[in-house]
């Protein structure tokens, strides 16, 4: 969609480069800046030294789809009309009958950061997974109609690790496809202000990986409490070294001063899948044949939950920034940070004015990456009412307080993420006050953004409740 009127700089001064590098299902915990002791990833550990850790990031919905609306809109999922991941899926005899996406792709009516960027005089170019509408048919929803001047992007899901959009570079791995696109970008565009978006597939079931980097991880030894999946710990290294081979072009072109990279997970990562399959691609089954690992890829602790949940697991995940001379290097920040701050925080970096026809609900963290000022206060808040790893639910944090609406019982809990980083212990009958106060929250957010809830289903069947069918084709 455009405005109708060419968005411009605010400014004469340079405006930076922009790079948005994003993982699929990688959890808080599964990176070595967060503490895991098995996976390896140098280059995003540089990152981390050399640029800004945020330990209190999160996306804004434990599923692909309605994140990463959430990021080109500005905009809570609810809000959107994406509220579960293209095309969803339910369970039609549970105790609810739960809402729908609204819309199976973004809707065109979006004013998109892209947009605004191109508006503004910059070069944007997206490579990867897009999963907001593509396929058949959906060739208008594609990332070039949504404000890309130049895209690439995977065709399906899991096969996608493997194979690119277009004929050539067949013979690799996606990721590394991807990264092709990136750099071949960045060297076409390193006299103008240019925008990549680089959107991984990995780590995203089914697990496959390059098997030396899958013997590497066999041959290591475990690290204690953590499941230790070797072509888990292989997708992430693939993922790393995307991630080294962007930063070495950027520093080769000269550009590393004036750009500032982004890396971020779309959701909380993934334990097993929700329909308990073996999640392991062929032919790298047989590498865990009879073995739990075949259901397992990864673990979240200490956050409880994962993919598909509203509990930390699912929600929080990694945010690294680079941008050498103007974010201190090593900092970490506590600043609440929504996936639906990087529309402003994009805006606000390419000294572009905010949309005024266009709600945004996120926030600028361009003061916390420059000076670390942030609102701890700060409301943040999660709308997901189908069922997947968890019953649906709702849930908003505030400080250091959290409140999850069960949507199918009614009941609340409250936790104190400060002392209870792991959501072990209900304080709601011993805060009644903040529990209210929270509560009523989350119910005036729901009411503002248009949040839909689920039902009573009449058709349901206690014998029948687990079993699981796909979203009726729109």
């Amino acid at each position: 969609m455009t405005m109708g009127v060419r968005s411009q700089p605010e400014s004469g001064s340079q405006r930076p480069n922009i790079v948005f590098i994003l993982a699929d299902d990688l959890g808080w915990a599964d990176l070595p800046v967060y503490g895991n002791r098995f996976n390896e990833a140098p280059n995003l550990t540089r990152m981390a030294e050399e640029g800004m850790r945020f330990t209190e990031a999160y996306a804004a919905a434990p599923v692909c789809s309605p994140a990463r609306a959430s990021i080109m809109s500005g905009q809570y999922p609810a809000r959107v009309g994406i509220i579960d991941f293209i095309p969803g899926h339910r369970r039609p005899y549970e105790k609810v009958q739960v809402p729908e996406n609204r819309t199976q792709y973004l809707p065109p009516q979006v004013y998109t950061f892209a947009e605004a960027l191109t508006d503004a005089g910059y070069v944007t170019g997206y490579f990867g997974k897009w999963h907001l509408g593509e396929g058949k048919g959906m060739e208008k929803m594609h990332p070039m109609n949504q404000g890309f001047e130049t895209a690439n992007t995977g065709q399906g899901y899991y096969r996608s690790h493997f194979t690119p959009s277009r004929d050539e570079g067949r013979e690799k791995r996606f990721s590394e496809r991807i990264t092709d696109f990136g750099i071949e970008f960045i060297q076409k565009n390193r006299n103008k202000p240019f925008f990549l978006f680089l959107s991984h597939f990995d780590v995203h079931v089914q697990l496959n990986a390059d098997k030396p980097l899958i013997d590497k991880y066999l041959r290591k030894e475990k690290a204690e409490g953590y499941p230790c999946n070797a072509i888990y710990a292989a997708m992430v290294e693939h993922i790393d070294r995307s991630v080294g081979r962007i930063m070495e072009e950027l520093e080769s072109a000269g550009l590393s001063g004036r750009t500032i990279v982004f890396f971020f997970s779309d959701n909380g990562g993934l334990i097993s899948r929700y329909d308990k399959k073996p999640l392991i691609a062929n032919p790298r089954k047989e590498i865990y044949q009879d073995d739990p690992l075949q259901y397992i890829a990864s673990s979240n602790i200490p956050l409880r939950g994962e993919k598909g949940s509203v509990y930390e697991g699912g929600i929080r995940v990694p945010l690294l920034v680079k941008w050498p001379g103007k974010i201190k290097a090593g900092s970490v920040s506590k600043a609440l940070v929504s996936s639906v701050d990087f529309y402003p925080t994009f805006l606000k970096l390419a000294e572009v004015k905010m949309p005024d026809r266009q709600t945004i609900d996120g926030e600028s963290v361009v003061p916390a990456l420059l000076s670390d000022r942030y609102n701890p206060e700060r409301a943040l808040y999660w709308h997901y009412p189908v069922y997947h790893h968890d019953v649906p639910a709702g849930a908003v944090r505030k400080g250091d307080w959290k409140l999850i609406e069960d949507q199918v019982s009614g009941s609340v809990s409250l936790y104190h993420l400060k002392s209870d980083l792991g959501e072990t212990t209900d304080l709601s009958d011993l805060y009644p006050r903040k529990k209210e106060e929270l509560y009523r929250l989350l119910k005036q957010w729901q009411k503002d953004t248009g949040a839909e809830l689920p039902r009573p289903n009449p058709g349901f069947d206690k014998d029948k409740r687990f079993e699981w069918g796909t979203r009726a084709k729109h």
